[in-house]
């Protein structure tokens, strides 16, 4: 039957084989900017990764971080960048823990100490693992999603969602809203290879509803790869299957994504952003019929905006006017 299916839409089985096989994405150079500002970094105190059950029986890895005053203000859950890990927001949490707020910074479902780095089951399951966090950890309200990068991308992809209500307001950073954006630089400028015709061949068993009887060897093939040095592919997640690629990011529809947001949601990026364009942010919030606040900082790269002092204020100012309903 699903053989019938294909063949009688005229897909040649032959090309769709060999874009399986032999499309897949080159890995691309190093990217210094992106790498360099890492190295160094103080981690002594790092807190300890904890896990709860996601709904599979999937060990979902987190850091907590308690406001410094023991109160908490609210809560802010981190959302990492492509390829890394809760470790590379240890500064950020830090940060907003001074400032009074409740940390939660899982490791998502992919990377880190969560599940297979590269792969997830099936498009949708990063959502259910926010869904599970959220139930067992019941971070305290006000509580935000902070996204940044590709992890900004999956935060606008919760803000306008179904899962929407599970938080009071949305801070995106330098956030990926997605290739067709103005926002969106070739590459990323750099950072990711993506190989297309793999990515289309997964995308159309996909649609076709033949996703589940696809064996893991498949489903598990890279479409996307990141401009790591060996040392970091070692420790990161260097590339992305389908699932995972399609799922950590925004819906290809991210206008209708963001007018379908309902919360309030604000964008902070630098000026001197080498992913994307800085300038063309507050040109996608009007396209989408949106008012949210576009703040672009000077002086500031990609990385630096969640390593940098002056962005931590930054961010701590646009927090706190979101949670007081700003």
């Amino acid at each position: 039957m699903k053989l019938t299916l294909l063949l009688s839409a005229g897909i040649p089985l032959a090309l769709l084989a060999a874009a399986l096989a032999f499309g897949g994405p080159a890995a691309p150079p190093l990217m210094e900017s992106i790498s360099a500002p890492f190295r160094g970094l103080d981690m002594r105190d790092l807190p300890s990764l904890q896990t709860v059950p996601a709904r599979d029986g999937t060990a979902l890895a987190y850091r907590r971080y308690a406001p410094v005053d023991g109160t908490p203000r609210g809560s802010v859950t981190l959302v990492h960048g492509s390829s890394a890990s809760s470790e590379s927001l240890h500064p950020l949490a830090r940060a907003l823990s001074a400032a009074g707020w409740a940390v939660l910074v899982p490791d998502w479902r992919g990377h880190g100490a969560t599940g297979a780095r590269g792969r997830i089951d099936h498009v949708g399951q990063l959502d259910e693992d926010l869904d599970d966090l959220l139930t067992a950890l019941k971070p305290p309200a006000p509580a935000t999603l902070l996204g940044f990068s590709s992890g900004g991308g999956f935060a606008l992809r919760i803000a306008g969602g179904p899962l929407q209500g599970r938080f009071q307001s949305y801070l995106l950073l330098s956030p990926f809203l997605g290739q067709d954006a103005s926002t969106h630089r070739p590459d990323s400028g750099g950072w990711v290879r993506v190989g297309v015709p793999r990515l289309v061949g997964l995308m159309l068993l996909d649609r076709l509803g033949l996703w589940r009887w696809l064996p893991r060897a498949l489903t598990d093939l890279p479409v996307t790869r990141f401009a790591l040095d060996p040392a970091a592919q070692a420790r990161l997640t260097p590339a992305y299957g389908y699932a995972l690629a399609t799922n950590f990011r925004p819906p290809a529809d991210h206008l209708g994504t963001m007018r379908a947001a309902k919360r309030p949601v604000a964008i902070l990026v630098g000026a001197q952003d080498e992913a994307f364009r800085a300038e063309r942010y507050a040109d996608e919030v009007a396209r989408a019929g949106q008012r949210w606040p576009v703040r672009v900082l000077p002086g500031l790269g990609h990385i630096p905006m969640t390593l940098d002092a002056g962005a931590h204020a930054a961010i701590v100012e646009t927090l706190a006017t979101l949670q007081a309903g700003g």
